[in-house]
């Protein structure tokens, strides 16, 4: 590799980098330890032919998994625990480097999570279900890469996530945690109704200033355009419409014939929608995990 060419891949990372040290926190629970994974993942992606790579932010993101995973294993092995487990506050994202860094889907993360209590779970899982719930839930991706970052089938990898999931819920305050949910779906529910009338105001008033959009076809940035998209589509399928849970998350799905067309995935900052995962492949969204609400 070039000099001209570590220079941009070296540019490209550091984009990055603020989504690598939330991933890597969440996976090892010490702010340390997540900066001496992020280095040791740049070391490997810079000795790595990234030509090929379609998704940086999402390979990368198996990167820092990878390396994380092998911490863990020898964290166990040696019987460690991380020397500093507290988590950085909902409110202060400067904790992963720099404002310039953090955007709403490390907010969601953090507000979406119970700090140091949700730690405390993370840390009687194994480092395979703790890997496979950090990478999933928290960050969405794919069963499929999760499964090989551990070795094992999506299947497997669903399995190791379901499980620690469970372990995570039941770590919740139980009241709480549904009056969270119900503020969810209700404001999920006022985005829908927004959509179908063509409400540009009130999508707005449900939107995170910084929202996200995703899709396979791209991804679509802040309020004004995200309502606009909604505005425009949302009327063509919200009779279709039905509230769900989409892979543990408030959402709602489209049918078409009886059977799911496309899925839309919610994560909140501060009472409003912060990310929107939308799937409409029909491999992906034969592998959500679809539960009506």
């Amino acid at each position: 590799m070039s000099a001209d060419d570590t220079d941009f891949l070296a540019q490209r990372f550091e984009a990055h980098r603020g989504h690598l040290r939330a991933v890597a926190h969440r996976m090892l629970g010490s702010t340390a330890e997540a900066e001496d994974a992020v280095q040791e993942a740049w070391f490997r992606v810079s000795r790595s032919d990234t030509t090929r790579v379609d998704n940086l932010g999402g390979w990368l993101t198996t990167v820092v998994g990878r390396v994380c995973l092998d911490m863990l294993r020898s964290r166990k092995s040696r019987a460690e625990e991380p020397l500093d487990t507290a988590a950085p506050p909902s409110s202060a994202p400067a904790a992963f480097a720099s404002a310039s860094t953090a955007g709403p889907e490390q907010d969601a993360v953090l507000a979406d999570t119970v700090g140091v209590a949700l730690l405390v779970v993370l840390d009687t899982l194994t480092p395979a279900e703790r890997l496979a719930f950090v990478l999933h839930d928290l960050f969405g991706v794919p069963y499929d890469e999760v499964g090989a970052v551990v070795d094992r089938t999506p299947a497997a990898a669903r399995q190791l996530a379901s499980r620690a999931r469970r372990r995570v819920q039941g770590a919740e305050p139980p009241e709480a945690d549904r009056a969270r949910q119900r503020r969810q779906r209700e404001i999920v529910d006022a985005f829908l109704a927004a959509a179908r009338d063509g409400d540009f105001d009130g999508l707005l008033d449900v939107l995170d200033p910084d929202v996200i959009a995703r899709t396979e076809a791209g991804v679509a940035t802040g309020a004004a355009a995200v309502a606009r998209g909604a505005a425009m589509f949302g009327g063509s399928f919200a009779g279709a419409a039905r509230a769900a849970l989409v892979d543990g998350a408030a959402g709602f799905v489209v049918l078409a014939g009886g059977r799911v067309e496309r899925a839309l995935k919610f994560a909140f900052v501060r009472d409003r929608i912060a990310v929107i995962d939308i799937v409409t492949d029909p491999g992906r969204v034969s592998r959500l995990d679809v539960r009506p609400v």
